[in-house]
């Protein structure tokens, strides 16, 4: 190889390089803003503010359209470069976090929702409503901000610690549909609060099971091992195996 032909080899990987990393970060700055949401959502409901919750309905425009563009900067980067292993690894990694980052950002509008649903009710005992609504919003938004630092890191010792967080969100779920059903079996006035309760829980729920879904991702670009569909033990197994 002549000199000019390897200054040409060094220019090309490092344009190559060079949009790989802007595409991480593209991947972290939409990450931030779902994060963002989340926190943004939570507040709302438990605070029983409206314009907050306005706000991240608004937000969630911004997510989609980042998940938009950055889905085409990657197909830009496959049609040009045709990137093989760790490198298409990385593309179908990021290709996949952004779609569940941008169903994260759905479930936070859909808190949201119910946020300004219960604020243009009379809830009596807000409280009872809000308490663990607050605990559990905290819980997933740390799961979400704990995925986005593994991602960034290429962390999957990081990784791995995100799917029993989401085992500890499951239970407070289950704690919240409990104590919703109970407050609808000692007065039938509530149903629709209790409801409205319940949906923004699920969201939450769903927003947890997204990150271990992202972390999944994370192990199968590192280790290039598929991990979903497997139970965590199975998972921690594979990711800590020699490859």
């Amino acid at each position: 190889m002549d000199i000019d032909t390897q200054r040409l080899s060094k220019h090309t990987s490092q344009r190559f390089n060079a949009e790989l990393e802007d595409v991480r970060n593209r991947v972290l700055a939409m990450g931030g803003l779902v994060e963002q949401q989340v926190v943004d959502a939570v507040n709302a409901m438990v605070k029983g503010d409206v314009a907050l919750a306005e706000q991240v309905i608004t937000n969630d425009m911004k997510v989609n359209s980042m998940e938009v563009a950055i889905d085409e900067e990657c197909t830009q980067v496959i049609a040009r470069r045709q990137p093989t292993a760790s490198d298409l690894r990385l593309i179908i990694a990021v290709i996949k976090t952004i779609t569940d980052l941008e169903r994260m950002g759905d479930q936070a509008e859909r808190v949201a929702r119910m946020a300004i649903h219960l604020a243009e009710q009379a809830v009596s005992a807000r409280n009872n409503y809000y308490d663990e609504i607050r605990i559990m919003g905290n819980h997933v938004t740390a799961m979400v901000h704990d995925t986005l630092d593994a991602f960034a890191r290429l962390d999957v010792e990081a990784a791995l610690r995100v799917p029993r967080d989401d085992l500890a969100a499951d239970r407070q779920y289950e704690s919240i549909m409990r104590q919703q059903l109970t407050f609808i079996m000692e007065d039938p006035r509530s149903i629709s609060h209790a409801l409205d309760v319940m949906w923004a829980a699920r969201a939450l729920e769903r927003i947890g099971d997204h990150s271990r879904n992202i972390c999944e991702y994370i192990i199968y670009l590192v280790k290039g091992k598929d991990v979903r569909h497997v139970s965590i033990e199975e998972m921690e197994q594979a990711a800590r195996a020699p490859r």
